[in-house]
């Protein structure tokens, strides 16, 4: 049996293009897909935190170290300039491969530069 597990995780990400009449997708600067995993027309989710909206859609690269967040065709109707994402990616792993397996989490500052990395989410605790 496979289990779908994230793989990878740009977190808050900040959306530098909608661009309506661009050929759909969600275009990345490609330094960040490489630090990720994340690869060129791999399946995405986009999470919007400031709308709620959610959509699926696929990865293509953008210039390196620009900070471009694109996202284009009918998905740029959820997304605008200044919001904020979390890009995830998934794969489907056997149990063998799921003893040593760990997701690459990327923690993005305000400009989409790599503010710091993980493989795990810490325990949420009470407040």
């Amino acid at each position: 049996m496979l289990t779908t597990m994230l793989k990878a995780k740009l977190h808050r990400a900040r959306v530098t293009h909608s661009e309506l009449e661009y050929e759909g997708s969600c275009a990345i600067d490609g330094h960040l897909l490489d630090q990720s995993g994340i690869h060129e027309y791999e399946q995405i989710h986009l999470y919007n935190v400031n709308t709620g909206a959610r959509l699926v859609t696929y990865a293509i690269r953008a210039e390196d170290h620009s900070g471009i967040i694109s996202v284009n065709g009918a998905a740029a109707r959820l997304a605008a300039p200044g919001d904020i994402l979390i890009i995830c990616a998934y794969g489907a792993f056997d149990a063998s491969e799921l003893k040593a397996f760990k997701p690459r989490l990327i923690y993005l500052s305000a400009d989409n530069r790599i503010d710091r990395t993980g493989d795990s989410i810490p325990v949420q605790r009470q407040k």
